[in-house]
């Protein structure tokens, strides 16, 4: 910000956990003494009152989508506490339009109000090394939170034939109920790695699998894309600004997922062409831009 935006100056404070004293009273003092024109909530944790103006950043609502998923007392959470935060904040910032039509429908949030400002990717624009496997392999990055659709993705590689011989490599620790599942190839579990490890990851891919029911803006789908990465992904979890960029099924449809599966399988030339020409496309989502688009909604805010 201090480079893209040298007028801004930046004053961070709060700290404490959701609803407690420390965010509730604590938060809207220190941002009242702070003497800034504008507060920016990055979160959905936020003070019920809010001293001045304000704008905050929803990257989903995957919560209110799916309430069987979390805890009973968060959808009531936000529907009744963050709601009217949201309503009488004088922008909402989300990553994906996505989201701009649920934070309409599930909290009546004004559309005209709303800024989409995608996130931003700051790898090298020199290709990375790709990672190289006796097998080819699918990638998935992220966590395994139910909503995500492991089951989807795990099922669709383990019936995959045989003679297809495919690894799935999974981020994070082992887990057994997945470990024990058999497929045409190895399941790997890649526990820590460096973001430069990372990128290897993806640039090495036959397919990155991005099996989310619903999704906000998914940095390691960008960051899939912006390696080198053919991409696979359900129609509702992809940003619709990288849609055009990937193999889109629908969330459930095991069959759909094994024949995506299968064709950049068949044919790695033109699946690695479509994943350069992602590449290319996705090359001015960066943070810069991110910076900059979110530095014009303060101006347009505080003036």
């Amino acid at each position: 910000m201090p480079r893209v935006a040298p007028d801004v100056e930046l004053r961070f404070v709060g700290r404490g956990d959701n609803f407690d004293l420390a965010e509730q009273i604590g938060l809207p003092l220190a941002i009242a003494r702070s003497g800034a024109q504008l507060a920016h909530f990055p979160t959905l944790f936020v003070p019920r009152f809010v001293p001045g103006a304000y704008i905050v950043t929803v990257h989903d609502l995957i919560d209110l989508h799916y309430p069987q998923f979390v805890k009973p007392q968060v959808a009531p959470y936000v529907r009744t506490f963050v709601g009217p935060v949201l309503r009488g904040a004088r922008i909402v910032i989300t990553d994906d339009e996505a989201t701009v039509d649920d934070l309409e429908r599930f909290l009546g949030i004004d559309p005209q109000r709303v800024r989409v400002i995608a996130l931003g990717n700051d790898d090298s624009i020199e290709a990375p090394a790709p990672i190289e496997r006796a097998r080819p392999y699918l990638l998935y990055i992220g966590n395994r939170r139910p909503h995500k659709n492991l089951a989807t993705l795990v099922r669709a590689w383990s019936e995959l034939p045989a003679e297809r011989a495919v690894d799935l490599v999974l981020s994070g620790t082992p887990e057994e109920a997945l470990r024990s599942t058999r497929g045409p190839g190895e399941m790997v579990f890649l526990g820590e790695q460096s973001d430069e490890q990372l990128r290897r990851w993806y640039a090495g891919a036959a397919a990155y699998a991005h099996p989310a029911l619903r999704e906000g803006f998914g940095l390691p789908l960008l960051e899939a894309m912006r390696n080198g990465a053919p991409v696979v992904a359900t129609h509702d979890a992809i940003p619709r600004v990288l849609a055009a960029h990937a193999i889109l099924v629908d969330a459930y449809d095991v069959a759909a997922w094994r024949a995506a599966f299968t064709a950049l399988l068949d044919d790695p030339v033109a699946a690695r062409a479509a994943a350069q020409a992602a590449r290319e496309a996705t090359r001015d989502l960066t943070w810069e831009r991110t910076t900059r688009l979110t530095a014009a909604v303060y101006g347009e805010v505080a003036g």
